[in-house]
């Protein structure tokens, strides 16, 4: 069997048992919540990659803005209902899944993280809705004129 294989299994299964603790301690957030938060960090961590960021650490604040790029990717005008199903209401809830896998071991951290880094982060409302709402048009301007139009026949 393929060593980096067998490896990529186990960190796997090792992240399946992790995140089965997590929920059983938290049940705050669905499953699928946790799944979506790696994925953004690992969509955060490729973004800053192909910006050309040096530091190889990901803020709190940074996080946020990867999540709410990845989701709007991945979910469109659902983000918020696909969000709210899995009990994310708020950018803290985001914070508190981050320290859950930290504490866990899935995530690791600096020095200077903090739950905190979370607080208001973005309003779903503005992140999540403002974007498909439609614009507003500008009112069109009435023509008159001094000849009626044809009737139908």
């Amino acid at each position: 069997m393929n060593a980096a294989k067998s490896l990529q299994n186990m960190q796997k299964f090792d992240f399946c048992e992790k995140l089965e603790h997590i929920v059983q301690q938290d049940p705050r957030f669905d499953r699928e919540a946790y799944h979506f938060l790696r994925d953004a960090l690992d969509f955060t961590i490729k973004a800053r990659k192909k910006a050309r960021e040096t530091d190889s650490h990901v803020t709190g604040q940074q996080l946020l803005e990867g999540v709410r790029q990845y989701a709007l990717r991945q979910y469109g005008p659902m983000v918020p209902t696909v969000l709210n199903y899995w009990g994310v209401r708020r950018c803290e809830d985001f914070g508190d899944m981050v320290f859950n896998f930290i504490k866990a071991g899935v995530f690791g951290k600096s020095e200077t993280d903090s739950v905190d880094d979370f607080k208001g982060g973005y309003s779903f409302h503005e992140a999540f809705v403002v974007p498909y709402l439609p614009e507003k048009s500008t009112p069109s301007r009435r023509v008159v004129s001094d000849y009626p139009a044809e009737e139908l026949r």
